[in-house]
C-alpha cells in the first residue's frame, strides 16, 4: 500500500518536486558558484568604494552642527529678549520671535547665505524653525521663473506639505485621545 500511494504521489507531482537532493546537486552548485562570484565581486567593489571614499568627520560634524544650532537659538532667544523689553507679553513676544526667525530663514535663503551655512552646519540648520523657512522657500525660489502658480505655489509644498499633512493628522489623533480620557474624567492638561 506505502509503494503505490507513492508512485501515485510521484505521478501526481512534477518530477522536479519530487527528485531527490542528489539529483538536483550539480545544478544547485552551479547556482550556489554564480552567486558566490557575485558575492565576491561585491565584496571588492565595497573595498574600493571605503578606500576611495573620504574619511568621515563625524565628531566635527556635530560640533559644527550643534555650534551653529545653537547660535541660531542664541540669537531667537536674544530677539525674545529684546521684544520683552520693549514691553511685549512673553506669548506676543514668542510668536514674533519665531516670525523674525522665519523671514530671516527665508531672506538668508533668497540671497543664498543659508545654504552656504548649511553647508557647514548640517543639521544645525533644519532643526531650528529657520530649517522649516529654507524648506518651504528654497523650492518656491528655485522655480519662481515657472509662475506664481505653476512654480512658487505649487513647489513650495513639495517639501513641507508632507509635513503639515503629518502634523494635522497628528494634532487630530492626539486631540481625539485627550477628548476621550476627558470623557472618562482624566484630565492631563
Amino acid at each position: 500500500k506505502d509503494q503505490n500511494s507513492a508512485s501515485a504521489t510521484r505521478e501526481v507531482v512534477p518530477a522536479f518536486i519530487s527528485c531527490s537532493i542528489t539529483e538536483r546537486l550539480p545544478s544547485m552548485k552551479a547556482s550556489f558558484s554564480r552567486f558566490g562570484s557575485a558575492c565576491r565581486l561585491l565584496q571588492e567593489y565595497s573595498a574600493v568604494v571605503k578606500r576611495n571614499s573620504p574619511k568621515s568627520k563625524t565628531y566635527v560634524n556635530c560640533l559644527a552642527a550643534f555650534c551653529i544650532g545653537g547660535g541660531i537659538c542664541a540669537v531667537g532667544q536674544g530677539f525674545f529678549e529684546a521684544y520683552n523689553a520693549l514691553g511685549l507679553n512673553d506669548k506676543d513676544a514668542k510668536t514674533l520671535t519665531s516670525v523674525t526667525l522665519i523671514f530671516l530663514g527665508i531672506l538668508l535663503t533668497f540671497v543664498g547665505v543659508y545654504d552656504k551655512i548649511a553647508k557647514h552646519a548640517g543639521a544645525g540648520t533644519l532643526v531650528p524653525i529657520t530649517g522649516f523657512a529654507n524648506a518651504m522657500s528654497s523650492p518656491a525660489i528655485e522655480f519662481k521663473t515657472e509662475g506664481l502658480i505653476t512654480g512658487i505655489g505649487s513647489k513650495m509644498f513639495a517639501i513641507a506639505g508632507p509635513v503639515i499633512v503629518y502634523g494635522t493628522f497628528a494634532a487630530t489623533i492626539y486631540g481625539l485621545i485627550l477628548w476621550v480620557l476627558h470623557m472618562f474624567g482624566v484630565t492631563l492638561f
